[in-house]
């Protein structure tokens, strides 16, 4: 193997290990994303729920007025 074939492959072995590190970094923030997106649907899921019952409830009350 000649010097320059040497040198270019320990470049392209550079390369590929800066690239490497990249996608790991990059797969880090996204499941760090995915975490926090997951979390924050769990809580508007909970809101939700939480907001239909309590129009649920103002709904049997005004159904009740209504009837009175």
């Amino acid at each position: 193997m000649s010097e320059d074939q040497f040198e270019s492959l320990n470049e392209k072995a550079d390369n590929l290990i800066a690239l490497c590190a990249e996608m790991k970094r990059e797969n880090q923030k996204l499941k760090a994303d995915t975490n926090s997106l997951q979390n924050q649907r769990r809580q508007l899921l909970e809101k939700n729920k939480q907001a239909k019952s309590k129009l649920e409830s103002i709904l049997v009350q005004l159904k009740a007025m209504d009837q009175s």
